[in-house]
């Protein structure tokens, strides 16, 4: 018979709950303070943490010596009980990493994939979910979910992956059922900038904001928009993909689906960066390398700083005028290498061009930030599974 408000059954699950959202943000805690913490008096927080320990989610782990107050028994999440895996993926390589449940990453691999054909890619991805296993010491077995992220997005009406046309391999129309059935775990395929956004919503500068905007530049151009704390997808699955956006400042661009371009990416994208060095003097191999050297260049390279941040602010300003957010956060490689000085220019032009005034920062997720978004969402859904007791409480194992 299911639980109904205010059952007993119900109201210990919501103290467990929080209970165990407590143990995963402070990290080991004693009884006396969990109850403190959590308003439930010393008997009832005894018998909620036999409860969890008993089901497997919490373990003692040690004690508190050495910490004000009487020696106490601490404990913790077991993060033994659950793994998850993310994945990043670009034309070029594969990466993917394995977590426990309190969000600790246990295992790495990346499998470089240049030059590639359209064909073995559910092969390649379970050999990078089985190369980060492999590395932590575990089998496929342990893994309750895994969440990767790709350029573009896959359309929920068709299954099939749209506007990344230079991602071979992932076009396929039953791609997402065969790696469902290999992985044989839950799975989620995200745009990775939607993940990036992901991270910095749990993790970075946007945990306290419901509407932001995340731009992303690298050697692409592309966005995620939150709204109410929701990423919003669109209806294809396009949302976010301002790289096709037409904008002031570059010729037209037709047959954007089949080109793989737009106005957005031809004026800020990875190859304009570098031919606006180029044209300014400025010597590099790489789109980001060439904002290090305009900063480090004084003269032209504050040319080549103040052009991008105008680019940059032409697209954004399109963007805020529909969307109206309260925070944009930037990133991707291009943009986060021009840090807070481009942030600043960046700022500046877009106060000229557009009404609404958002604030603008650099992204606090400076190291792989779609893997980090693809961990968080997979978490996030185990984490309510698992931490789950309303239902009957079954025992995992521990490490």
């Amino acid at each position: 018979m299911a639980s109904t408000p205010g059952t007993p059954r119900l109201l210990r699950a919501m103290n467990d709950r929080a209970a165990l959202d407590l143990l995963l943000a402070q990290g080991p805690l004693s009884r006396t303070t969990l109850g403190n913490l959590t308003g439930l008096s010393k008997p009832t927080a005894s018998q909620l943490l036999a409860r969890l320990e008993s089901a497997g989610l919490v373990r003692a782990s040690g004690t508190s010596a050495g910490r004000p107050g009487p020696n106490a028994q601490l404990y913790e999440i077991n993060g033994g009980i659950a793994y998850v895996a993310g994945l990043d993926v670009t034309p070029t390589r594969i990466r993917s990493a394995v977590a426990d449940l309190t969000g600790k990453v246990v295992g790495r691999y990346e499998l470089p994939t240049p030059g590639r054909s359209a064909k073995g890619t559910v092969e390649r991805v379970v050999k990078t979910i089985d190369g980060a296993l492999g590395e932590a010491g575990l089998t496929r077995d342990r893994l309750h979910r895994v969440s990767i992220g790709t350029p573009g997005g896959f359309d929920p009406t068709t299954g099939r992956l749209r506007y990344a046309t230079h991602l071979p391999g992932w076009h396929a129309p039953h791609l997402l059922d065969e790696l469902a059935a290999a992985i044989a775990v839950p799975l989620e395929v995200e745009n990775d900038v939607n993940l990036a956004a992901v991270a910095e919503q749990q993790v970075g500068h946007a945990n306290s904001s419901d509407n932001f905007v995340m731009l992303w530049g690298d050697e692409g151009i592309g966005a995620a928009i939150v709204i109410g704390g929701h990423l919003v997808r669109g209806a294809t699955g396009g949302a976010g993909e301002v790289a096709f956006m037409p904008l002031p400042g570059t010729p037209l661009v037709r047959n954007v689906g089949r080109n793989n371009a737009g106005g957005f990416q031809e004026l800020a994208g990875g190859e304009p960066v570098l031919e606006l060095a180029r044209a300014n003097g400025l010597k590099a191999r790489t789109p980001e390398a060439a904002i290090t050297v305009a900063l480090q260049t004084p003269g032209a390279g504050d040319t080549v700083l103040n052009e991008f941040a105008h680019r940059l602010a032409v697209g954004l300003a399109a963007i805020v005028s529909v969307v109206d957010p309260e925070l944009i956060v930037l990133a991707g490689g291009v943009i986060t290498a021009g840090g807070e000085r481009l942030r600043g220019l960046i700022q500046d032009e877009l106060a000229e061009l557009a009404v609404p005034r958002p604030r603008l920062l650099m992204t606090a997720i400076n190291t792989d930030p779609v893997l980090s978004g693809a961990l968080q969402s997979a978490l996030s859904y185990t984490r309510d599974a698992v931490f789950d007791t309303a239902g009957t409480t079954t025992g995992g194992s521990a490490d």
